[in-house]
């Protein structure tokens, strides 16, 4: 990585080694932000009590070992302890340099390691609804980031494609004939299909026998019953697939691993649990009781593995996959990108699922909490019928408010206006979740999620359609733009300083699983540039200037693009 704090960490910890002896060595130099300066060294603070010296003669001990020759103009001790550090220009614009000849932009590379994520899992023939949009979009970009980080990642989309309901389904496409227009509602209007089949099945004695009778059979391996059970997956998968396109995410069809994947390992993880004495009868049940899982007055809250009836459900089938994810997949990381509301369950499989040996000590393993998308009224975004919103008609909605966005305000002809709508709604809806913590609340509005001012999608689209126009305009190709970077202003060095905090910002996003930073990292760099673009003419200024500023430009438009296709989202050259 070229940014300060990655070059000046080991600098100040060679300095406290030295300073202070070899028992101080790996000493966290606290490196900060500094109002006052470029960076604040805090180190003092923490080392004055172990070293029996006021915080200020800690810094100045500091100063005295610290070399950053090259790198620094000005170290300063400042206030009860703090160590100013004034980056040299000369060292600034070398960096700049070197990111810009970069091309991951000063992200690094870190060791393999195979990390499994758990996201988006819809419902076989049932609407995808707004409650999908975050655990999707959230879910993508951390895939994305981990792989460009170098990590194997395993997208493994947990859809729910067996169990009771199956029954109902298949009986009810039979009925209507697997090539029928009704059929196909699976593909367009899954609701409508899965309506109708439950109206068969409440009303019609004669259907539900039938249909109880087909889950049987499907669960015993009813060649004919598979068959009709695979085209209805087949069916749901175009329909999620146009989800999925419409969204520009990357899960594909070879990521399906939905509930019927585990289905001849359920009875081998109850076999098992109870060979370990984890699991024991309990009212006709096979379930699991943990220390400290406690419900109303006290009594145990069991992690059922088995219900009465003989029957599995979703406990049975999540430590399945925790089993296969280790042992089949090899998993060094596991990332549930889930609901809020499932945290209780995913902790008592995970620690019954440690018990029983199948999650060991070193794999990690991760709830990324999703939290709930709202309408104006702060309650579930829903339709005013009081249904789960679906999220092919807020999609629809979205491209249609992007498509009057570009008619109003883009000198684009109207192919162009039709490719570039469908990214500008994508980017508007996706940004809006992921600039958000994933484990909080936030309002769906439409209206400001596609305006191309202020923090949103379409405003960071806008400031990279502008780069490629400043390039456009300097008949340059921006990957030719390679002359020195000379930092003589303010707002070149303000960017310069912006564009090297890309490769910190990633490895943070990779560790901590939170995208929101990356989107606040890009939205503060689009401001920078755009502060530099008002006060640093670039295709007016002087020869050497303007090559210096399309290097800086070429690297601004490398670092956000970078940026915004590890969130998912997609720079059009126009705008």
């Amino acid at each position: 990585m070229l940014s300060p704090e990655s070059v000046l960490t080991p600098l100040v910890a060679a300095a406290v080694e030295e300073a202070f002896g070899a028992e101080f060595r790996g000493t966290d130099p606290v490196i900060r932000p500094s109002q006052f300066a470029d960076v604040q060294v805090n180190a003092a603070l923490a080392l004055a009590k172990r070293v029996g010296m006021p915080p200020r003669e800690v810094a100045a001990r500091i100063v005295e070992h610290l070399d950053v020759e090259g790198v620094c103009s000005a170290v300063e001790v400042s206030g009860p302890g703090f160590l100013n550090l004034t980056l040299d220009d000369g060292w600034v614009a070398a960096q700049a340099d070197a990111l810009a000849a970069d091309p991951r932009a000063g992200v690094p590379t870190q060791e393999a390691q195979r990390v499994v994520i758990d996201y988006s899992a819809p419902n076989v023939a049932k609407e995808m609804h707004v409650g999908h949009l975050r655990t999707t979009v959230v879910g993508d970009a951390l895939a994305r980031t981990l792989e460009h980080l170098g990590h194997d990642v395993v997208r493994q989309n947990h859809i729910g494609d067996w169990g009771t309901p199956f029954g109902m389904l298949i009986e009810h496409l039979l009925e209507v004939g697997e090539d029928s227009a009704e059929a196909r509602l699976v593909e367009t209007d899954p609701n409508a299909f899965y309506q109708a089949a439950r109206q068969r099945y409440d009303g019609d004695e004669a259907f539900a026998a039938r249909a109880r009778a087909r889950v049987v059979a499907l669960q015993g391996g009813d060649e004919p019953t598979l068959a009709v059970w695979h085209r209805l997956v087949g069916l749901s998968r175009l329909y999620f697939n146009r989800i999925y396109t419409a969204l520009d995410v990357t899960l594909t069809d070879d990521d399906l691993a939905g509930e019927s994947t585990y289905d001849a390992d359920l009875a081998a993880v109850c076999d098992e649990l109870v060979e370990a004495g984890l699991a024991v009868e309990s009212e006709g049940a096979l379930c699991v009781f943990l220390d400290g899982y406690t419900g109303r007055e006290g009594r145990p809250v069991p992690l059922i593995v088995r219900k009465s009836d003989g029957g599995y459900g979703y406990a049975t089938t999540d430590l399945a996959t925790v089993r296969h994810r280790v042992r089949t997949l090899g998993a060094h990381r596991m990332l549930y990108v889930i609901g809020v509301t499932q945290s209780l369950h995913l902790q008592m499989v995970w620690q019954t699922a440690r018990l029983a040996g199948w999650l060991p000590d070193d794999v990690e393993v991760v709830h990324v909490q999703i939290g709930n998308v709202l309408g104006e009224d702060r309650k579930i975004l829903r339709t005013r019928q009081g249904a789960p919103l679906r999220l092919m008609a807020l999609l629809d909605e979205a491209v249609a408010a992007s498509r009057a966005l570009l008619d109003e305000r883009a000198n684009l002809d109207e192919p162009t206006r039709d490719v570039v709508a469908p990214l500008v709604a994508a980017a508007a809806v996706k940004y809006a979740d992921l600039s958000v913590a994933h484990d909080s609340e936030y309002v769906f509005d439409l209206e400001r999620m596609v305006a191309p001012t202020g923090n949103t999608g379409p405003y960071l689209q806008y400031a990279a359609a502008r780069l490629h126009s400043i390039f456009r305009s300097a008949g340059l190709d921006p990957d030719d733009a390679a002359a020195p970077v000379a930092v003589t202003e303010p707002a070149e060095r303000a960017l310069a300083l912006a564009l090297l905090e890309l490769g910190p910002t990633v490895v943070e996003v990779g560790r901590h699983l939170k995208p929101h930073r990356l989107c606040a990292y890009l939205f503060d760099l689009a401001q920078t540039f755009s502060v530099f673009y008002e006060q640093c003419p670039v295709l007016k200024a002087d020869d050497d200037t303007r090559r210096s500023r399309l290097t800086l430009c070429a690297a601004t438009l490398r670092v956000l693009t970078t940026g915004l296709g590890l969130l998912g989202i997609r720079a059009p050259e126009r705008m």
